[in-house]
């Protein structure tokens, strides 16, 4: 089966009805992994044909809420009697993912509990580089300059494809290395160039990256409104001259052996 990425939100914290908060969808073989849960993301799964229960892996790149304040709606959507979880959940995030997810029981309680043998945890450490292998992907993870908790990852489906997805960070030697020879590098790209805050990248830094990383294609995402009143592609093609996309909600993106394919599976609101 082919490795398919759906980027579900494309945005930010900003709310906004074009882009919604951080959230890409992986699909590969059997897994469908759901990497960060901004808000809107339940709505964006819904529209690209799934839905919280079919989710067997949830990868938090860091706790922010824009990456994560969605993650009490989609456990609390599981417990709905007349839609039993059949598959496994899987939640795996950076240092500090034990004791955030206690935070989140100890304010909702058993809204928010699982079974045992449909939910497990996975905290990595800092410096885990060991690749967790999984039925229909293998992913490795790094960490990245953002937050103590911040991690990258990259997922390798079982037709070879490779994803790369930065989740927030500045400029990281670690992540070049993650992202080499990637067949999609999803990037941050926060703000236009000239704008640049620390822990966040513009697009010429996004693209310097895929370039230091040899990666096939790039795509451009969580951006902040003032990103859509400039031309950010013309930004990045500074430092970056191999294919690029600028991320929309909804936008799905195949690996042929033609090349990528950029696909439409619905329209925002």
């Amino acid at each position: 089966m082919t490795t398919t990425v759906t980027i579900l939100g494309s945005g930010t914290c900003v709310p906004s009805l074009k882009r919604s908060s951080a959230a890409i969808l992986v699909r590969s073989g059997p897994a469908r992994i759901l990497v960060d849960v901004g808000a809107g993301t339940l709505h964006r799964l819904v529209a690209a044909g799934e839905t919280v229960f079919s989710i067997t892996h949830l990868l938090l790149t860091h706790f922010h809420p824009d990456h994560s304040g969605a993650l009490p709606a989609f456990l609390f959507a599981n417990k709905y009697p007349a839609i039993q979880r059949q598959v496994p959940l899987k939640l795996i995030g950076g240092p500090g993912l034990r004791r955030f997810f206690q935070g989140l029981t100890a304010a909702w309680g058993h809204w928010l509990q699982l079974p045992d043998h449909l939910f497990s945890l996975v905290e990595r450490s800092a410096g885990d580089r060991e690749c967790f292998a999984a039925q229909g992907f293998v992913l490795r993870a790094c960490p990245v300059a953002h937050n103590p908790e911040s991690l990258a990852y990259r997922i390798t489906g079982t037709d070879g494809v490779s994803v790369v997805y930065s989740g927030d960070t500045d400029t990281c030697d670690a992540l070049v290395e993650l992202a080499r020879g990637a067949d999609v590098f999803i990037c941050e790209a926060s703000l236009p160039d000239g704008q640049k805050v620390p822990g966040h990248l513009t697009p010429s830094l996004a693209g310097r990256l895929a370039a230091r990383a040899a990666v096939a294609h790039l795509v451009l995402t969580h951006l902040y409104p003032e990103c859509d009143g400039v031309d950010i592609a013309a930004q990045c093609r500074r430092t970056w001259s191999g294919p690029l996309t600028v991320a929309r909600d909804l936008m799905q993106i195949r690996v042929t052996s033609d090349g990528i394919v950029i696909e439409e599976t619905g329209t925002p609101p």
